[in-house]
């Protein structure tokens, strides 16, 4: 009798566009079997305007993505915005004698760092554990059969809206799926681009939406810093539309075909057809002048992303380069501006590590979609794996 296929789907639901990615588990890998990007309704300032909008664009993706006819339940939903912030934690454990550390100790001393008064409407999205402290002595990424009598763990703990929250989980309900889990989206992108090994020298992602920017910064296994940026993709669109006299819409266009986030590299004698009315002259702008306005956006971003570094800590650490996503990290140039203020390499984040992934979504603004998927996957796997244990048990039990 043939297995049932165990599909694993990321839902990126993005201010601007709405992605899903369906995959199915095969041998402990993951195979592409559907991908869908529709125009995101319902979204005001990086939040949940209308729910009902945000439903019918959920469903929409799942047509685009030629969901399996029955297949598909669930998702894991990325999460992000100025809602989400993170903030470092500390759980102790008195164990009162010198004894040998159990895996029960390690859930405890979890689970009182996960006690933290917390102001209203606010939740813990997840937790990451930093180290452990083994009787004063601190760095152990794993103290199971250590002797001590105080164990303690530091964490980074993300936290979001609770409104928000539920806005979230209940539009994807009423488009009859299940939410197995909802993730920080820049750390989802992270799960996609970056290899756990190469997280070791220190990386950064940073995922530049259209009305938010998320950034995660890993050092080893350990999460430094989870949090928003003020800027994102729209700011830039809003300079050129109020520096041209441009509608919102007429300057996206102006950015996607003519932008760059450096000035540097546009001569002053190649001009630029603006879009006009019918009833209107026509207007010509030098290009340079367009790309003026946006590298000096560029600028003030990842002045603000190098600050954020410098609060944990980790300005000019990061050996392991930064990863840009999002469909806000397309922009010419942007990668060359990051790299000469960061000091440090920058490259785009591009999906690794599934299967018959099309060269078409080698692009920054599918890695959140493809980082929940795999999210998924690993969600998935964990729960076959406790089926295939209760089962053993349970035959040995007979």
């Amino acid at each position: 009798m043939p297995t049932k296929p165990i599909y694993a789907a990321g839902l990126d639901l993005g201010s601007r566009h709405t992605r899903l990615v369906i995959c199915v588990l095969e041998d402990g890998r993951l195979r592409l079997v559907g991908a869908g990007a529709v125009e995101s309704q319902g979204w005001s300032k990086g939040r949940i305007a209308d729910q009902q909008a945000v439903t019918e664009s959920v469903i929409a993706a799942l047509r685009a993505a030629d969901s399996p006819a029955g297949g598909l339940q669930s998702v894991v939903v990325g999460m992000g915005g100025a809602t989400v912030r993170g903030s470092n934690g500390r759980g102790v454990l008195e164990l009162g004698y010198l004894q040998e550390i159990q895996q029960n100790d390690v859930h405890r001393v979890i689970e009182r760092a996960s006690r933290v008064q917390l102001m209203e409407d606010r939740m813990i999205l997840q937790l990451f554990p930093q180290d452990f402290v083994v009787d004063d002595h601190p760095g152990h990424c794993d103290p199971l059969k250590m002797l001590a009598s105080r164990l303690e763990i530091n964490v980074h703990l993300v936290t979001a809206s609770i409104q928000e929250h539920n806005a979230i989980v209940g539009a994807v309900n009423a488009a009859h799926l299940a939410v197995e889990e909802s993730v920080f989206e820049a750390l989802a992108a992270c799960y996609a681009a970056v290899l756990p090994e190469n997280r070791r020298e220190g990386i950064a992602v940073v995922d530049i939406g259209a009305q938010s920017t998320e950034l995660v910064v890993y050092f080893g296994d350990a999460m430094h810093l989870a949090t928003s940026v003020r800027i994102c993709g729209d700011h830039f669109t809003r300079d050129l539309a109020q520096g041209l006299c441009l509608s919102f819409e007429d300057a996206e266009l102006v950015k996607m075909e003519f932008g760059c986030a450096l000035a540097q590299h546009s001569p002053g004698n190649i001009l630029v057809e603006l879009p006009t009315p019918d009833d209107r002259q026509r207007r010509e702008v030098q290009r340079s002048i367009v790309n003026r306005i946006l590298a000096a956006r560029a600028e003030e971003l990842f002045r603000h992303v190098r600050g954020e570094f410098a609060r944990v800590g980790m300005e000019r650490a990061l050996t392991g380069g930064v990863f840009l996503s999002g469909a806000g990290a397309r922009l010419p140039g942007l990668c060359d501006v990051a790299e000469d203020i960061l000091q440090c390499q920058t490259r785009f984040g591009i999906t690794e590590g599934i299967r018959d992934w099309p060269l078409e979504l080698n692009d920054p603004a599918w890695c959140t979609a493809a980082g929940l998927a795999m999210y998924s996957a690993k969600l998935k796997e964990h729960t076959e794996l406790q089926k295939e244990q209760a089962t053993w048990i349970g035959r040995i039990l007979k």
